[in-house]
């Protein structure tokens, strides 16, 4: 093989024949790394379908059932960094797999809790072993579809799933929860992670060349787990406690100090746990923030409308998943079908930039919400627009995210997205939470006086609260307008063909080079 031919330490990965040249099996273990997917993304809200009734038979009262929540929340954003750079040392197939087997057998132990504590522990356990497997099948797809249409058919896939996955677990959550019991929201999870297991241990073949040898900066892991433990824990409390609760501001400003000294160091130590090179690129920096603002908008949009539907429209939890379709099949249609073709023949920022404005229109539609509004009129359009924004925005944001980046970054680089979504989620649930009750608090003041029957004032409970939620949602439009514009600003990688590079320039692809890619 020529000198010329060989891929040298940092290029940028093989393209065309080369890529195709590798892994035959690459496209069964799309299957196996979206199952995986699909798991730990219907967990999210299939728990919260059954927390109600879990909450009863373990007896867990209410002031400790958001452990049920943040358990989960404080153990997956804390150590997602962490979980990223194992997988860059340990092998990400190695990193998936063990992610698996502990997250099936964290789940067994939450279906079979029989004590609160043992629920929360199980959850915190669930959310450990998430934050090692999320971003091993991210950096996975990331070092395993290199060429550029190949690539956006599996990124196309995978944020389709990352995106509706929610909706899909409602509808999930809702059955499991109404005909057998909420045991089985955790059960369920165990056979898609034996099946995920067990198809990536035959399936997938890791190219060689991508670990990161380098020892582990255990100081980096120390005070980035701190740090974004801190940050989660802070909004969540914010939700519950209130912004000016004296432990809520303690916690913004620990967090503040650990991930300030986080960055200090990272700018020091020969092998850091998050090389700066990674988030300093123009591209990735505007890629992360403006996926954290767009979260953010869907959070609380995601939760507002599920009691929307249940309290004011007095929907069953089966019925509100059901309603929730029209947004999943916008959020698959964007992704696998407008950001799919399309990548490779538009710069990133033209589909990222549009779809983040498709989704506030949505957004925008939703801020006419009342008791009395139609599903078909109002909330049918809104959710389509949201989901085919999303979906359009989503597939090449995760795209960009890890490509051009050193195979030995890949793994924090891909954890590096979902921490962005992790606070993004946890700030979007407390922020728009936070302004929805004050607004809910204000309407009902104003208007309590002059409801003189039980009916009456039961109205106006009803209306406050859609009135909360549709001035929350008018923020969630503002926010949603600065992501597109981040994204129009920052993301300026190059025209489609080219390889974006950590520096942040682009070169041309080359003419194909069968470049047999070595697997182990």
């Amino acid at each position: 093989m020529s000198e010329t031919a060989r891929k040298a330490p940092g290029a940028p990965a093989p393209t065309g024949f080369a890529a195709r040249a590798g892994d035959a099996n690459r496209w069964k273990a799309l299957v196996f790394i979206a199952l995986a997917q699909l798991m730990v993304v219907l967990d999210a809200t299939i728990v919260n379908i059954a927390l109600p009734s879990a909450q009863t038979d373990l007896g867990i009262s209410d002031g400790n059932r958001q452990w049920v929540v943040t358990a989960y929340a404080l153990a997956f954003g804390g150590l997602l960094l962490f979980g990223g750079r194992i997988a860059d040392k340990w092998g990400r197939k190695r990193a998936f797999v063990t992610g698996l087997a502990g997250f099936a057998l964290a789940s067994a132990l939450g279906g079979a809790a029989t004590t609160g504590p043992m629920m929360f522990g199980a959850r915190a356990l669930q959310g450990v072993f998430g934050a090692l497997l999320a971003p091993a099948a991210l950096s996975l797809l990331a070092v395993m579809f290199t060429d550029a249409r190949e690539r956006a058919k599996a990124f196309g896939i995978y944020g389709a799933i990352a995106g509706g996955g929610g909706a899909v677990g409602l509808i999930l959550g809702g059955f499991l929860t109404e005909y057998l019991n909420w045991r089985w929201t955790f059960f369920v999870n165990v056979p898609f992670a034996v099946v995920a297991a067990l198809g990536a241990w035959f399936v997938i073949r890791e190219p060689e060349g991508g670990r990161n040898r380098n020892p582990l900066d255990i100081p980096g892991v120390l005070l980035s787990t701190l740090g974004l433990v801190a940050l989660v824990y802070g909004f969540t409390r914010a939700e519950s406690d209130g912004w000016g609760d004296a432990v809520t501001v303690s916690m913004f400003v620990a967090s503040a100090v650990l991930l300030l000294a986080f960055v200090t160091v990272e700018s020091r130590v020969k092998a850091p746990l998050l090389p700066l090179r990674v988030v300093s690129n123009r591209n990735r920096g505007g890629i992360y923030l403006s996926l954290g603002l767009a979260i953010i908008g869907m959070f609380g949009l995601f939760l507002f409308l599920t009691y929307y539907l249940q309290v004011v429209k007095g929907y069953s939890p089966v019925k509100t998943g059901f309603a929730f379709l029209p947004m999943v099949a916008g959020m698959i249609t964007g992704s696998t079908q407008i950001g799919t073709r399309l990548m490779t023949r538009v710069r990133a920022r033209l589909l990222m930039g549009p779809g983040f404005l498709a989704a506030g229109l949505g957004m925008l539609l939703l801020t006419q919400l009342e008791t009395g509004s139609s599903y078909l009129t109002l909330l049918l359009p809104a959710m389509v627009l949201l989901g085919l924004g999303m979906g359009t925005a989503f597939m090449p944001a995760m795209s960009l995210a890890t490509q051009g980046v050193e195979p030995r970054d890949a793994g924090v680089a891909s954890a590096m997205v979902n921490t962005s979504q992790q606070v993004g989620g946890a700030i979007g649930t407390a922020l728009l939470n936070t302004i929805a009750a004050s607004a809910k608090t204000s309407y009902f003041k104003d208007h309590i006086a002059g409801a003189a029957t039980r009916p009456q004032q039961q109205l106006v409970g009803l209306r406050a609260m859609v009135h909360g939620y549709s001035t929350a949602i008018w923020f969630a439009v503002g926010i949603l307008g600065v992501a597109a514009l981040i994204a129009f600003t920052f993301v300026n990688a190059g025209r489609p063909g080219t390889t974006e590079l950590i520096s942040g320039e682009s070169v041309e692809d080359e003419v194909p080079v069968p470049v047999p890619v070595p697997a182990h």
